[in-house]
Parts: structure tokens; sequence; C-alpha cells
């Protein structure tokens, strides 16, 4: 077996279900392989800390997807033609747009994420995380994915959205369903595709949702993210009505299906290591530090794509115009030549992760994600007595990108009352 051929079948290794409680020691394999293609596909593989940083930082790294070479139904992460309509491939969020297009979109939805913005919602998130403990503590049972990181940024971005809550169940099972197109799959893996039909009902029935919701909204227009949309202008520019729909359901995947992971990823890591659960317990400033671990560690966002827009070099390998370049930065993230002792989970450590990318597309939620971050874990260790796993390594999500764990079952002593 070549050693591109084998490259090759260890990374659609990561595509199997049973491996997804601990990719890591598959993208060591991946990564000490170094940079590759896929069989004759136009698609390259990069692994390390410093291809994937030359890669988000190069000037024809592109996210346009009209540009790529690959056959778009073999890479739901690209949008397939199944799910079209899901993502709106005529109008497609600023997440698939180039400069000026990303500019002017970006811009309009920035100033709703902006860190002063953001730091305003501490109070209304530290209120939620303290809702859920004391409902937890009623109950006597405790699934932190489903109590507790689940429900925050979910809360969070319907508030922020102007979503009424009672129709988060249904808002839930379709983010849960669209995040899988941001999943790399083939045509010799097809037995780990998500089902083209329900991903494509999924996607209808949102943009139908939103589509109503916006005109309500018209209408009656109140203090929240979609009624500014409407009346957005900035330098006499307005979000179309195409534009408008695919960017709030962006905002509502992207926006609770990441921080989920992050706030899971988290407290399990706390929770397998007990010492770093009590410090943070005995100094509440060193949350930051956790968050920024968890994001190297066991990032939320496990790979990012890119299409060159024209011919470039990374590393050793030559890359055509049209290529995908699919960047594992949870491989990246456990570089031993960028991070000392990578495989331990260190909150003290000097962080140079790329869990939200570089660049234009650097990711606008980063500031909320943190801060919902931080007060999700602060308030766990101070409230939470003598927690641990129930199931570990507990059940993970079918996902492979947005990759988090389905459930954390808890045992603990008590919650003790908020203060």
């Amino acid at each position: 077996m070549s050693e591109r051929t084998d490259s090759t079948t260890t990374y659609r290794r990561l595509l199997d279900p049973a491996v997804r409680a601990n990719p890591y020691p598959i993208y060591a394999q991946v990564r000490a392989g170094g940079p590759f293609r896929i069989g004759t596909a136009p698609v390259v593989i990069v692994s390390s800390h410093a291809d994937c940083t030359a890669m988000l930082r190069h000037p024809n790294a592109s996210v346009d997807r009209s540009l790529t070479r690959v056959q778009l139904e073999t890479m739901p992460m690209l949008a397939s033609s199944a799910t079209e309509d899901a993502v709106r491939q005529s109008k497609p969020s600023f997440l698939f747009l180039d400069p000026p297009d990303h500019t002017r979109l970006r811009r309009l939805v920035s100033k709703a994420f902006t860190p002063r913005v953001v730091a305003q919602l501490e109070p209304r998130i530290s209120a939620i995380v303290d809702d859920t403990l004391d409902r937890v503590a009623v109950t006597g049972t405790f699934d932190v994915v489903a109590d507790l990181a689940y429900p925050l940024p979910v809360t969070v971005i319907c508030e922020l959205l102007g979503v009424p809550l009672t129709d988060e169940p249904q808002l839930r099972q379709w983010s849960s369903l669209l995040a899988r197109t941001l999943d790399p799959t083939s045509r010799t893996a097809t037995e780990h595709q998500a089902d083209p039909g329900e991903l494509q009902a999924a996607g209808t029935e949102l943009n139908a949702y939103f589509e109503d919701l916006t005109r309500r909204r018209r209408g009656n227009p109140g203090p929240d993210l979609l009624s500014q949309l409407i009346a957005a202008e900035d330098a006499g520019d307005t979000l179309s009505h195409d534009e408008l729909i695919s960017t709030c359901a962006l905002l509502l995947i992207a926006g609770h299906e990441t921080t989920v992971n992050l706030i899971s990823n988290a407290i399990l890591a706390l929770l397998r290591h007990p010492g770093h659960l009590a410090a943070l317990r005995a100094d509440p400033e060193q949350a930051a530090g956790v968050i920024e671990e968890t994001l190297r560690y066991d990032p939320p966002v496990q790979m990012i794509p890119r299409i060159a827009a024209a011919a470039m070099r990374i590393g050793d390998m030559d890359i055509d115009r049209g290529d995908l370049v699919l960047m594992l930065i949870a491989a990246a993230h456990r570089d031993p030549a960028v991070f000392t002792d990578p495989d331990r989970f260190d909150p003290t450590r000097d962080n140079r992760h790329l869990a939200f990318g570089l660049g234009a597309h650097f990711c606008l939620g980063a500031p909320l994600a943190r801060l919902e971050g931080r007060v999700a874990v602060t308030r766990f260790a101070q409230r939470v007595r003598s927690p641990g796993c129930a199931i570990d390594p507990p059940p993970y999500r079918a996902h492979v990108n947005l990759r988090g764990p389905a459930a954390i079952p808890l045992d603990f002593a008590e919650i003790t009352p908020r203060q």
C-alpha cells in the first residue's frame, strides 16, 4: 500500500462513528503523513499547524463553492444538490461568500456581536445558567448536554433573533440535521452519510419558518436581531430577502450547535481532570484558560474547508485551482511542533489554537461563544458538588465535524443555592 493510499485510508476512518469518542490517535497518524490528495479527486488534506495556518491566511483561499472542481454531491459540507434548498445556494450565507459580498453582509450582522454588545449579555447568560442548575437541583438528575450545554446557547440565540422559545424543539431538530451538511463524506463512505431527503426537508422547513417569522417582524418589529436586520442599513446597503433568510438560518445553526459542543467538551475535560475543576472552583478567573484550552484540546469544529481560487503551494503540496483543501484543525491543535505535550489538557498553556479560524472569516460569534463557555463552566464549578461522569466515554452525536457528546449523564452530591 502506498503512503498516499495509506493516509487516505486512515483519514476515512474518521468517518466511522465507532471512533467518534476519541478520533485524536487517527488525527495524529494523518498529521504524521503530511499533506496528501484523496486518490485522484481534487481534494487535499492538510493537518499540521503550520499548513493549516498558511492555508487560512492565504490570499487564494476561498469559501466560494462555485469555484470547486469537487462534485458537490460527494461533499455535503460544500452543499450537495439534494440540499440546495437547505442552504439556498443561489443566495448563500456569508459563510460561503468572499469579499466584497462577505464584507458587506458581515458588516451588517457584526454589530450585534461586538465584544461591547456581547459583554452586556453576561447578566442574562448567568441567569439562564443559574435557572438551569436550579431545575437540576429539584429533579436530582443531570445530563450536562440536555440540561446545560444545549439550553444555554439555544436560549441566547433564540432571544437574540426573537424566536419564541416554544418553537425551540422544532428548531433544534432542523438545526441538528442541517449541521450534518458540514460533515465531509465521500462515495466510498456512503454508509456514514446523512439522508439527503431528510436534509432537504429540514432546510426547506427551516427557511419557511424564517420566511413566516420575517413576515411577522416586518409588521410588528421588536428589539430583537431579526428586526434589526430587516431595518439594517450600512452605507445605504441592506440585506436582500434571501440573504436575510439564509443569515438567520446560519446564525441559528452556528450560534448554538458549536457552543453546545464547546460547553460539553469543556465540562467533560474538567470532569476527567478534577484538579483543574477544583482550581476553577477556587479561582473563577481560570475559566478563560479552560475555554481556550478546550478549543484547542477538543475543538467543537474539527475541520475547516477552503477552495483554491488559484494555484498555490502549502508546505510541499502543490494545490490546483478549484481544489478543495480540508484543514484538520483538530489534528493541528495537537501538533507537537507547536504545543508541548499536546495530548495533555492544560488550561494554563499559551494557546495558539485555530478554533475560530483566521483572517476575514474569523468566527463572528467568538466573543459570544467564549462568554457563554466561561459563564457555564464557572457556575458549574461553583455550584455542582462532587460531579462525576456516570458513563465515560459518553455517547457521541453522529456529526464528524461539529463533534460533541450526545449526552453526559452526571452523578453529583448536590447543587448549591445560587449566590
